[in-house]
């Protein structure tokens, strides 16, 4: 199927899978865990009580109620006994805390709001002087009475965006955030405000006008995704060519390993290396993973470092995932660090049909 398109199945162990589909193929997937899985899930905000102080690590434990717990690291921490507002960051591995942040941020389509971080602004990817002055006034109407500690960001999909949605979108927000601090109040460690399902972030995050959205008890099914995500469970994965690649995570980091395949020519290694350049972000993506990420090239003269690197850059402008090229060790492989955004795929076993 040419075109892009969403599609949203819901599971049998609750929740939903949302898959985006450009021009016939599989470019991004989130899976929702089981309802009975307790770990905090990023995006979603609490109020946390102030625990233990972790001097060694510069952080202090906050309790989430319900037995779940967190770490915020830097700044001024709070003191022990103290309650506040906070959100996920990230996902973690299992038996870790999760990492919090006291700066929490309501994400929609065409607006972030930002409690504590006032003032209007505008997506520096949105460059027409009309559309900015439009937006400046838009966004002023729709802060108007609000908090003086309250602000707002206007995201790229703000400049194809009609006013009427982007206002109702914010006043929405606004909304959800006055029942976060009336909740909030009451005083006692618990969730304010639930992370987005894949559906919802799907959409948020995906859709653009034109995009078709699929929704129905076999969805994915019936555009044979499942077959595509079991896939994703195995190691390899195929470049152009015939060369491929292995991505295994371990506890400590996703090692990356590029092999050229049959093809022997002289060109066959920077060949295989470009592709995977190509190909790493969005097969991160679809696995859920993050982390420090090593990978092992086809050997390569360093020369041709450079290439690789900027192949790489490019394709992780694309991917919309925080990644860091840290750079390249002693022997010869190129160390990422990538914001662990999604829960990875190999936990997800149980939702994958």
């Amino acid at each position: 199927m040419k075109g892009r398109e969403i599609l949203i199945e819901p599971l049998g162990g609750g929740g939903l899978a949302a898959a985006l589909r450009v021009d016939g193929r599989l470019e991004d997937l989130l899976i929702d865990p089981p309802d009975s899985d307790p770990m905090p899930r990023p995006e979603a905000i609490y109020l946390a009580k102030a625990g233990r102080p972790m001097k060694g690590i510069g952080g202090i434990i906050l309790d989430l109620g319900d037995g779940a717990s967190g770490i915020l690291r830097g700044g001024k921490l709070p003191e022990p006994g103290r309650t506040l507002i906070v959100q996920v960051a990230n996902w973690v591995e299992g038996g870790k805390a999760s990492p919090l942040t006291d700066r929490p941020l309501l994400k929609g389509r065409t607006a972030i709001l930002t409690p504590g971080a006032p003032g209007n602004n505008i997506a520096r990817s949105i460059r027409d002087d009309e559309r900015l002055d439009a937006l400046s006034a838009l966004a002023s109407e729709a802060m108007e009475g609000a908090s003086d500690n309250l602000g707002l960001i206007l995201r790229s999909a703000a400049q194809d965006a009609d006013e009427a949605e982007i206002l109702g979108e914010i006043s929405a927000l606004r909304a959800d955030w006055e029942n976060v601090e009336s909740k909030a109040a009451q005083g006692e460690p618990g969730l304010l405000r639930p992370a987005p399902d894949s559906g919802d972030q799907g959409w948020r995050d995906w859709f653009t006008p034109g995009t078709t959205i699929t929704e129905g008890k076999r969805a994915l099914a019936e555009a044979g995704l499942w077959e595509d995500i079991a896939g994703l469970l195995r190691p390899e994965a195929s470049l152009p060519g015939g060369a491929f690649m292995y991505i295994e995570p371990t506890r400590a980091l996703v090692a990356v390993d590029v092999n050229t395949g049959r093809d022997t020519s002289p060109a066959a290694t920077l060949k295989a290396n470009l592709a995977a350049a190509n190909a790493l972000p969005r097969q991160l993506r679809l696995r859920g993973l993050g982390g420090q990420i090593t990978v092992d090239f086809a050997p390569l003269p360093k020369a041709e470092r450079r290439k690789i690197e900027t192949a790489l850059r490019t394709a992780l402008r694309q991917d919309g995932i925080d990644t860091a090229i840290s750079g390249w060790t002693p022997l010869g492989n190129l160390e990422l660090q990538r914001k662990r955004a999604r829960r990875p795929l190999s936990e997800l076993k149980s939702q994958i049909a």
